[in-house]
């Protein structure tokens, strides 16, 4: 069952962005997180995947809308994740399928997502569902 993203996520959500992701944080950052993106409905979209008859959640996608001087407005996907117990169920594809959903809702024109070079699953999932890699880059980080 898809639903909204909440507060009480956060401890589920911190374990799978480290076990799946590789983004190690404190659950209070989450939380804080949760709470400012989940407000701005105009600029970020999450959604969840719980299993219906355990409550557990088991994935969830956050998207932003990406706007720039050279592009059409889309989504971004900032994070697809679904925890490692549940791979392979089509959870990750009906996350997806219900972000490109609310992105023709909104008039978007598409979705687009990086995806780290060493995750090669990851990378056959989204061709399977229909994505094609269309750049190679570098990302370059400068923390102050």
């Amino acid at each position: 069952m898809l639903r909204e993203i909440r507060i009480s996520d956060t401890e589920k959500i911190r374990r799978i962005n480290k076990k799946e992701l590789g983004y190690d944080v404190t659950s209070s950052l989450v939380s804080q997180q949760i709470k400012t993106l989940a407000a701005d409905t105009a600029h970020h979209y999450f959604l969840v995947h719980e299993d219906e008859e355990t409550q557990e959640l088991t994935g969830y996608v956050h998207a932003e809308v990406y706007e720039s001087l050279y592009a059409e407005p889309m989504f971004n996907v900032m994070a697809l994740a679904v925890d490692q117990s549940h791979h392979k169920k089509g959870i990750g594809k009906v996350l997806m399928q219900a972000l490109e959903k609310e992105a023709l809702l909104r008039g978007l024109t598409g979705v687009r997502l990086n995806s780290g070079e060493i995750r090669t699953e990851a990378h056959k999932f989204y061709e399977h569902i229909g994505y094609e890699s269309n750049k190679y880059q570098k990302r370059f980080v400068k923390f102050l």
